[in-house]
C-alpha cells in the first residue's frame, strides 16, 4: 500500500528553470514539472546527488524576475529521454513564493 506523506499538495508546474549545485555551476535544459510548498519535482539532464544543496531559478511569465527557491535533492531517478527526475525539498515553506507559481498554473 503506497501511502502519502506529504503535507501539502502538489500541483503541476510547467516552467523552465535553471539551478546552481554545490559543484557551483548552472544545468541548462532545466524544467520546473509539478512544486508543492515544501518540495518540487524537476527534469534536468544533469545527474544530482542525493542531499546536494540546490538553487533553483525558475522563470515564470509574470514580467518580474525569476523566483529563486533553495532545498536539497532528496530522490534521483533515470528519465525517460536520457535524462534525470529529481526532487527537492525547500529549505523553507513560504506560501506567498509558491502562490506565484500557483496562480499561473490555474491560467492553463
Amino acid at each position: 500500500m503506497d501511502t502519502e506523506r506529504r503535507i501539502f499538495e502538489r500541483f503541476w508546474a510547467r516552467f523552465p528553470a535553471k539551478f546552481k549545485d554545490t559543484r557551483g555551476d548552472f544545468g541548462r535544459d532545466v524544467f520546473l514539472r509539478n512544486a508543492s510548498a515544501s518540495g518540487a519535482h524537476i527534469v534536468t539532464r544533469d545527474r544530482m546527488l542525493l542531499d546536494d544543496r540546490v538553487a533553483l531559478e525558475v522563470e515564470v511569465p509574470d514580467g518580474g524576475l525569476p523566483m529563486l527557491l533553495s532545498g536539497r535533492v532528496v530522490w534521483s531517478r533515470p528519465a525517460h529521454n536520457a535524462g534525470w527526475d529529481i526532487g527537492l525539498r525547500f529549505d523553507q515553506i513560504n506560501f506567498m513564493r509558491i502562490q506565484r507559481l500557483f496562480k499561473f498554473t490555474l491560467a492553463s
